[in-house]
């Protein structure tokens, strides 16, 4: 028996210590990146950066238009994505959970949930950009609403589901029509669930190159125009970062800075949702 114990007691510290130093390796490259861009990122933030457009080869300039851009493709994806999918994660979870439908489109949405960006980019490119004729800010949003979608259908259904039996039966036991014992009770027990896997769906969208490069493109100028093709935050650290250019390498800095930073505050807001949700 003292030596069962013993190998049990040598292997749970190996397992242990080896869970660690994996956990300390993983640790050591995150925090390296996230201080190579703050440092980075720091030393190209001025106030240029949010009051110019994107300079030609050469010069200096800021990323007004990106931002605006990637504010407004984010915006719409948003406005898209988000009714359609809680309503297709309220359908899975109060009307089909038991039924083969269900089961179906739960298999389907986590296929799309794990394909590569870059296969929808193309997708929306063959389906829009190519009838059109050209590149739009259009196109780029319907390509994030379709990387945002699958976010926010899994969250939503799995949210519902937690949302206790009796509730249900409690609030149809009154009389209550169906579909208002949905928005009425359902809802609100779920809101910050369902909330919480918007911000996720956003802080997915954020910062997706691949499907702008097929759909939006870039453009140097202003735009505001959805019509036309548009510059955006990470198409534009992509093509700036590349060039041999110093002033515009230092713009690709000051971008993935307020991209983390931007990440970074919904991830703690998410974090605290969760956390009330807890308590």
């Amino acid at each position: 028996m003292n030596w069962l114990l013993f190998r049990r007691r040598v292997l749970n510290g190996s397992v242990l210590f080896l869970s660690v130093l994996a956990t300390i390796f993983g640790l050591i490259w995150l925090v390296w990146i996230l201080w190579t861009t703050f440092e980075q990122g720091l030393k190209a933030l001025n106030l240029d950066l949010f009051r110019s457009m994107t300079p030609p080869p050469g010069e200096s300039g800021g990323l007004l238009n990106a931002f605006y851009g990637s504010f407004l493709m984010i915006g719409i994806a948003v406005l898209v994505g988000t009714p359609i999918g809680v309503l297709a994660g309220t359908f899975l979870a109060e009307f089909a959970r038991k039924k083969h439908i269900g089961s179906l489109i739960r298999f389907v949405n986590d296929i799309l949930l794990s394909a590569p960006s870059i296969v929808i980019g193309l997708f929306v490119y063959q389906v829009m950009v190519r009838p059109m004729g050209h590149f739009s800010g259009w196109a780029g949003s319907i390509a994030l609403a379709l990387i945002l979608l699958p976010v926010v259908v899994r969250t939503t259904d799995e949210s519902l589901k937690l949302i206790p039996a009796h509730l249900r039966e409690a609030a149809l036991s009154l009389g209550i029509p169906y579909w208002k014992v949905v928005t009425r009770v359902i809802y609100r027990g779920a809101f910050s669930g369902i909330l919480t896997g918007i911000l996720l769906a956003i802080s997915r969208i954020a910062g997706e190159t691949a499907p702008l490069l097929f759909t939006a493109l870039n453009n140097q100028y202003w735009s505001t125009s959805p019509n036309t093709p548009m510059a955006n935050l990470p198409v534009v650290i992509f093509q700036f970062a590349m060039s041999p250019y110093e002033n515009w390498q230092r713009l690709p800095w000051a971008g993935a800075f307020v991209v983390t930073i931007f990440v970074l505050l919904l991830s703690i807001g998410t974090r605290i949702l969760l956390t009330r949700r807890k308590f």
